[in-house]
């Protein structure tokens, strides 16, 4: 699949290159980043240094007029692309109509609908509802109220290298302190964390690392006081840690066992990412309760829980929701969105582009030591990058090829516990050739550091 140029809507087309008319960031990037400074708070900061003013296909341009590689998406949210013309034209739609009535005051039938599409999609052919929100976090801490609600216990166990939120709640189920919990405790109560399956670095089979996290769960914790247990199936800011087969299965077997309801954080890892609607797809497993946001509504914030009729009811009517939650404008793109990943072969192209990125990244490896692990699904790929005498982390290397990928007009984004990991997060949208040349340029930036 080669992607020349992508139509925009109302305008010319969008030419699928990188281009580079002034080093980044340029003068007019300059300028918005001087007022950045001096209006956004220093807490918000910034990866990529370019004013964004438009985005495509795979590409951003910036109001420089240049025009970078997108291997990042938003953070895994524009999947489908940005401006898909099918999403531009629902929300255009939508907003001639309403913007807003708040679902808990009028209904309407766009958030059914996103609720029958993900009762639909989501693993198992159980019977399920949906309750839809605002963002990543806000669902994982609905998941948790939901469960609580349904068991009547409070305990919740997450894992190492968790990233679920930024919350009081999800920080506390998000096990790394820089940048995201450090000075903002206390944090919520109730909260344990238990051993991930981490093959680069455990050297365990999935069954003996799920039996060593038990262990630790039944000792510390006690199944009759635990209401779930919450992972994501592959993680995300965490460093996309592929846990070792028989891992999930056997910790989903003893949640069962033990009425304990498990959680599968899809925020990153769903809507075809890895290759498959949902990561859970890959290792077999039906979760109670799904999280999702980021790629469900192609750049609009949307998110929601979706899990067993008799969980989703459990909490008293009034127990879930929010003034903006299922916004009409944000479940039409959701729409418009699903559509596309089930039509236009997204699945099958998030395939293509996994073999693409693991293909090209292991032959980066058989040459290059410091690439220590190279591992994902479809395109949610990632490189852990280590000293090669010890295995120890290297985040130093890792800041600089990012950086000299960026200053060469490619964006990627850095993650892991240890800042170690590069991952790749391309739009589903992006051609080969684009992918390819993206590539390049990380090779060459990690050969000249």
């Amino acid at each position: 699949m080669s992607l020349d140029t992508l139509p925009a809507v109302g305008g010319p087309t969008l030419a699928q290159e990188r281009r580079l008319v002034t080093a980044i960031p340029g003068p007019r990037s300059q300028e918005l980043l001087a007022r950045k400074a001096a209006a956004v708070a220093s807490g918000v900061g910034h990866t990529v240094p370019i004013e964004a003013v438009a985005a495509g296909g795979g590409v951003v341009v910036d109001a420089d007029g240049n025009s970078l590689i997108d291997l990042g998406s938003g953070i895994a949210v524009t999947s489908v692309g940005n401006a898909h013309p099918a999403v531009v034209a629902a929300v255009q739609e939508q907003v001639a109509a309403f913007t807003h009535t708040c679902f808990m005051i009028s209904p309407y039938e766009s958030y059914v609908a996103v609720a029958e599409a993900l009762n639909r999609l989501t693993p198992g052919d159980h019977a399920k509802k949906s309750a839809l929100f605002n963002s990543g976090a806000e669902a994982v801490e609905n998941a948790v109220k939901i469960a609580r609600k349904h068991t009547g216990r409070q305990a919740v166990v997450a894992f190492d290298h968790a990233y679920h939120g930024r919350t009081n709640l999800t920080m506390a189920l998000t096990a790394k302190n820089m940048p995201y919990k450090s000075g903002f405790g206390p944090f919520a109560a109730e909260i344990y964390r238990a051993p991930l399956s981490y093959p680069f670095r455990d050297g365990l089979s999935g069954p003996d690392a799920a039996a060593k996290a038990i262990s630790l769960i039944e000792k510390q914790v006690g199944a009759e006081n635990l209401a779930a247990v919450i992972i994501e199936p592959i993680q995300g800011e965490g460093g996309f840690i592929v846990p070792a087969d028989g891992f999930l299965n056997a910790i989903v077997d003893w949640c069962r066992e033990n009425g304990v309801v498990f959680i599968a954080d899809e925020v990153q890892s769903g809507f075809a990412r890895t290759g498959a609607m949902f990561a859970s797809e890959h290792f077999g497993i039906v979760p109670d309760l799904v999280t999702t946001a980021k790629g469900i509504a192609g750049g609009l914030p949307l998110a929601a829980v979706t899990g067993r009729a008799e969980i989703m009811d459990a909490t008293h009517t009034g127990g879930l929701g929010g003034t903006y939650g299922g916004n009409p404008i944000a479940c039409a793109a959701a729409l418009a969105s699903i559509d596309a990943f089930e039509n236009e072969g997204l699945v099958e192209r998030a395939r293509e582009i996994g073999e693409l990125l693991t293909g090209r990244l292991r032959s980066l490896q058989a040459g290059d030591p410091r690439i220590g692990d190279v591992r994902g699904h479809g395109a949610m790929i990632a490189a852990e990058f280590v000293d090669p005498a010890t295995g120890a982390p290297d985040a130093a290397l890792t800041s600089a090829v990012a950086k000299a990928a960026i200053a060469e007009g490619v964006i990627v984004l850095t993650c892991g516990t240890y800042g170690n990991v590069i991952r790749f997060l391309p739009p589903l949208s992006i051609g080969d050739d684009l992918l390819n040349e993206g590539l390049d340029v990380v090779a060459a930036a990690l050969a000249r550091n």
